[in-house]
């Protein structure tokens, strides 16, 4: 994740002030009231919208990361399903290879940016709080069926009671688990709550002399990973105005058990203590039993260890609270988009039923409509079941516009924590303290 860039987003606040007092039909508002944010442009003909004539051709901006080749060809193919679908609408897509976020915030402030384009929820917040994208609840119909997405992946790109975005896939965290080593430790089923992840990790560490050779369990220890568990006993990692709130004592709850696991059980160790690059890799060599992954490492697992017998399943309960994490990238509209209905008409195809079913196809993301995954087998899946299980309930990676801060802070003391050079709640506390005065220094 990139850490923002306080000038740029002072310059891109003083130009989309600026934008916004030029544009003949749009109001200046934050964004909480979408009916006046959307005044004049959900309707074809209007003057925002490039299509003052009906059936004219006009062209929509589509920019994105890049994916492998296969994510590549599907969405492509979606494209050109769109375009024979909308023959008056011209998709230009562009691929960013390279810093993404600082590329699309450099043309925004240059009044160049993507009609439509593609935002991580990490990076939702500040974007919405600066009022750079459009609000499309106005450009909604019935028929568009918003019930259908799993309600925290739509919930994600909504500020004050306005949507920005529509989840265009996502993943979850599963508990992926090696099913030989289960067996070989007498373990008939996957752990459901943390005691018996506990238990089960004990049971399949593997230790030759005083060197472990296996974990049983597998940790990344990195906020990313960790913000559902600091919820787990009712803590949170950020408060209602953007500063740090990790170290409460309910926070502190959930993250010491996975210390304990660490320190005093010497039953977990993350991938780097085996010389493993993450988690997927920690697995896959074998050097762990059990991991928290997402969809990226199925077929990671399947290409690059085709003899693994694993299985996934929901992640363990922990204080009797079901918990994961979610992973969600939406399309958003340039607020400053020449062919606005037409943009509208792109997102709503592309994350309605009919477009989100050819780019999920393959399994490679999840689909963020319940109707799709149930429609291609995804909930029902041997290892996508698990993953999609989790949506209703996951945390979406996101804590306001102040995260990539208090996440920087998180990651340098927790490590420090979980390899027992500090104590957690001294560790958390000076992170929190350092984030916090970072955040204050930064208005």
């Amino acid at each position: 994740m990139r850490q923002k860039s306080t000038m740029i987003l002072v310059l891109l606040m003083a130009i989309v002030l600026v934008l916004s007092a030029c544009s003949g039909g749009q109001k200046g508002n934050s964004g909480g009231d979408s009916g006046n944010a959307n005044e004049g442009t959900a309707n074809t003909g209007n003057a925002n919208s490039g299509e003052g004539k009906s059936g004219e051709q006009v062209t929509v901006t589509l920019a994105g990361w890049g994916a492998s080749p296969e994510e590549q060809e599907l969405l492509s193919q979606t494209l050109r399903e769109f375009e024979e679908k909308y023959p008056n609408i011209k998709v230009k897509h562009e691929v960013i290879a390279d810093q993404y976020m600082d590329v699309i915030k450099t043309r925004l402030i240059g009044g160049e940016g993507p009609d439509v384009f593609y935002l991580d929820a990490f990076e939702a917040p500040a974007l919405m709080e600066l009022n750079v994208l459009e609000p499309l609840d106005g450009y909604v119909t019935a028929d568009f069926d918003v019930a259908d997405f799993e309600q925290p992946m739509v919930d994600a790109f909504k500020l004050n009671g306005a949507t920005y975005g529509f989840p265009k896939d996502f993943s979850t965290l599963a508990m992926f688990y090696n099913k030989k080593d289960f067996a070989e430790a007498g373990i008939a089923s996957p752990p459901t709550t943390w005691e018996e992840l506990e238990a089960a990790a004990a049971k399949l560490t593997k230790k030759e002399g005083d060197k472990v050779v296996r974990y049983g369990f597998g940790v990344a220890p990195e906020l990313a990973r960790q913000m559902f568990i600091v919820q787990a006993y009712g803590g949170q990692v950020s408060d209602g105005e953007g500063k740090a709130a990790f170290a409460s004592p309910e926070a502190l709850q959930g993250l010491q058990r996975v210390v304990d696991m660490h320190l005093k059980a010497q039953t977990s160790g993350e991938p780097k203590d085996v010389g493993a690059g993450w988690g997927g890799e920690m697995f896959g060599q074998g050097k762990a039993s059990i991991v928290f992954e997402g969809n990226w490492a199925i077929p990671f697992i399947d290409g690059t260890y085709p003899d693994l017998d694993y299985g996934t399943a929901e992640i363990p309960t922990m204080n009797g609270k079901k918990g994961t994490m979610a992973f969600t990238v939406a399309y958003v509209m340039n607020k400053q988009a020449k062919n606005k209905e037409a943009a509208w008409q792109l997102i709503s195809y592309l994350t309605g039923k009919e477009g989100m079913k050819t780019w999920t196809s393959k399994g490679f993301a999840l689909p963020t409509r319940k109707s799709v995954a149930a429609e291609l087998g995804f909930d029902k899946d041997e290892f996508r079941g698990a993953l999609v299980a989790g949506a209703s309930y996951a945390t979406p990676w996101q804590a306001g516009a102040t995260l990539p801060t208090i996440m920087n802070n998180f990651n340098n003391q927790f490590i420090d924590a979980y390899m027992g050079n500090s104590s957690l709640e001294d560790a958390m506390r000076k992170a929190q303290d350092t984030a916090n005065k970072e955040i204050e220094a930064a208005k």
